[in-house]
Formats: structure tokens, sequence, C-alpha cells
């Protein structure tokens, strides 16, 4: 049986902060006389699904079953995102549409391929109460409706994953019995409690661990037991950017080193990674499959501008060369 194939159908709910991308591309010729800045001459303008949303496409990429849950604003913005849901194979029914916030854009302005400045309109406040109780209501309903194999709660820090929300969930999860996977921020660092996999990059690691970490087994190893003592998780994995990833399952973890690559741009790679982590984790797959995977997934990621979603078919064809160059069955 293909490996990738054991990912195919998972059903995955995807809970945390969407946003659009928003991309401003054109030719760059000449300086401004108003501004020692380069003047931009606009071709083409393109909106693609991020953040949570990026989580869903890698999940339906890999053949997984995406559920996408989160709250937009309840704006133009907004409804453009809920129209690009349906066209990328993803359903909208997990989204909410809040008079009072407004849709989290990042627009990238590209001249000559390369990234000249980046927009940001957002809001960061908590959701309300009543408005983190119908975001609950929903979830609940859709956790007792599909059958979902695992939980990925996807944090940006904009609001939409509170410290109720996030307690509310795990709690619904642990009745159901249903896995649960994190890709943390520093604000609710230590709210995900008794989760399965917990994977934070090395910087947010440092951020939040009282001693220095380095990329470094046995520091590693520190900053795993570490986390382990304090969210009670199952999993530990923390990646190390071009060096890989580091994996803990309770039995000692190790550094899974990456292959090189050309990186064109890292956006997005967390998201990658993330997803089929999970789908892994879903699956049954072995840990030592799973860190193959995401280095694999995750590196093939940066080799393409943009925020973009992992290609299946380069993904199988590169595990299938690692599997040989390995000897790995």
């Amino acid at each position: 049986m293909d490996i990738l194939q054991k990912l195919e159908g998972q059903e995955v709910l995807i809970i945390g902060d969407v946003m659009l991308d928003r991309y401003l591309t054109g030719s760059v010729s000449r300086i401004s006389p108003e501004a020692p800045v380069p003047v931009v001459l606009q071709h083409a303008m393109e909106d693609r699904l991020g953040g949570a949303a990026n989580v869903a496409l890698n999940v339906h990429a890999l053949g997984g079953v995406p559920v996408l849950c989160s709250v937009v604003g309840n704006d133009e913005d907004g409804a453009i995102f809920q129209r690009l849901l349906p066209a990328n194979g993803i359903s909208p029914e997990g989204i909410m549409a809040s008079p009072g916030r407004q849709t989290t854009v990042k627009t990238r302005i590209l001249g000559n391929n390369q990234q000249m400045l980046r927009i940001d309109r957002e809001d960061i406040h908590d959701l309300t109460d009543d408005e983190a109780q119908l975001f609950v209501q929903k979830i609940l309903r859709l956790l007792a409706e599909r059958p979902i194999g695992i939980v990925i709660f996807q944090d940006y820090n904009k609001g939409v994953l509170t410290p109720e929300v996030i307690a509310a969930v795990i709690a619904a999860t642990r009745q159901r019995g249903i896995l649960t996977a994190v890709d943390p921020k520093k604000v609710n660092f230590f709210a995900y409690q008794g989760v399965d996999l917990f994977k934070p990059n090395l910087k947010e690691i440092r951020d939040s661990a009282p001693f220095a970490v380095r990329p470094e087994p046995e520091s590693l190893q520190r900053a795993s037991d570490f986390l382990r003592e304090r969210l009670q998780n199952r999993i530990t994995m923390i990646t190390l950017s071009e060096k890989g990833l580091f994996l803990d399952d309770g039995s000692g973890g190790k550094i899974f080193p990456t292959i090189p690559r050309k990186v064109a741009d890292v956006s997005g790679a967390g998201d990658t990674v993330i997803s089929i982590a999970a789908l892994g984790l879903a699956s049954g797959m072995d840990i030592e499959m799973i860190a193959t995977l995401s280095n694999l997934a995750g590196g093939q990621v940066c080799e393409f501008p943009g925020v973009v979603p992992v290609r299946r078919d380069i993904l199988a064809l590169e595990l299938e060369h690692f599997l040989t160059q390995n000897s790995l069955p």
C-alpha cells in the first residue's frame, strides 16, 4: 500500500485564525521621484486562503477531509474568503462571520518576483464572550456530527483561540477520544493542556522556556521534558528550520535532519508540517515516518514563492527517493 494512501479520507477539524493572503504583483523599472522607493507597475492581484485555512488546503492536498472552523469579519474580505473555500475543496460550514471583527488580510506587494512590502490589516483582540460561546457551539456540533479523527489548533495570536475556547474543545475531544495537535503561539502557549502533539518552532520554545534552548539533542530534550511537565502532552515536535526537526514521543527524542533545499520562501512551512504530522498521527503512522514526511513536505513548500500547500505528487516522488537512499521498507 502506498504510504501516502494511509492519509486519505481522514477527517481533520482545524480551529484557528484564518486570513486572506493577497498578492499584488508587477514589474519594477524605476525609482519614485517622490521618495527613494521602487515604483511597482501592477499586473495582477490574487487572493489566497491563509493562516489556518492554509492548513486546510494542505490536508485537502494530501487526501484528507478538512473541516475548518474560524471567525471572519462580516465584511467584503470575509465574503471573499468564504467564496474561496468551496473553490478549494473546503466546506464553509465551520466559518462564523462577526460584525465586531474585520477579516485579517495580509497584502504582499511583489515587484520583479521579489517581495517589496507587506501590509497587514487585522483585529487581534479576543472573541467576546458571546462570540466565543457561539463559536464553541458550532465546533461541538461538528464534533458530534462528523467522524473527526484529529483536531488541529492553529494559533496565530489573532484572538480566535481564547483560553476558554481551547479548554472547551480539549474537554470535548477527550470525552470523545479524538486526537489533538497544536501549532502554538506565545500568548496561549501553555493553555493546551493534555494535547497529543505539541509543535512549536525553535523560536517559540526559546521564547517560552525559562532556560536557553539550542538546536542540539541534549538541549532540545530538556525543552521537551519541560513541555511535557507543563502540558502533559504525549508527543513534542520542535521544528528547526533548515536543521530539520526534533521529535520526542516520551521514550527519548532525536533530531531528524532535512535534505538541502533551494529556499524561495519559508512562509507556510509550519502549516504544512502540522498538517502532515496530524494526518500521520490520526492514521497510525510510526514516529519515524511522521518525521520523514514532515521534513519532506515542509521543505518542499519552501521551494515555491508565497504561501502554497504541499504537492502530493512531488511528495510521493521525494518519499520514494528517500526510502530508496536510506534502504527503508
